[in-house]
């Protein structure tokens, strides 16, 4: 009886755990291999775009056509990911009147013309280990 009541215990204990998933993002088409991709994760309209409000950011050195990062430990759920190209280092995405400098890339490649997406335009459904392709633009 003690060892029925200690595989249901088990049982329970396994089906509240959290899952978590791997997120492999392939940043493409940097200009070169001089500075850094920088990546911001968002989990919600709240977050989006907001760096102090991501889940996480991330920063690797260019490997020009195809930087490859990796996110383990995500919960299942809705997420959006910007990504840009710092190719001169200053640790800010560049923008002058006419619009961005450096490249950049949104998942789902999401854009509009003079606005940036809505977090809705962006998200992806994490459900598995996922493997995301942004290109920069």
């Amino acid at each position: 009886m003690n060892l029925a009541k200690s595989l249901c215990a088990l049982s329970l204990l396994a089906a509240g755990a959290t899952q978590a998933f791997t997120l492999t993002l392939e940043v493409t088409d940097a200009n070169s291999t001089k500075g850094t991709v920088n990546v911001g994760l968002y989990d919600s309209e709240n977050s989006w775009l907001n760096s102090w409000k991501a889940v996480q950011l991330l920063k690797v050195p260019s490997a020009g056509g195809k930087t490859v990062l990796v996110i383990p430990n995500l919960a299942p759920g809705r997420y959006a990911i910007t990504a840009f190209h710092d190719e001169n280092s200053n640790r800010r995405f560049d923008i002058d009147l006419l619009g961005p400098i450096e490249r950049y890339g949104i998942s789902r490649d999401a854009r509009l013309p003079m606005l940036p997406p809505s977090f809705a335009d962006a998200a992806v459904e994490l459900q598995e280990d996922t493997t995301l392709r942004i290109t920069l633009r």
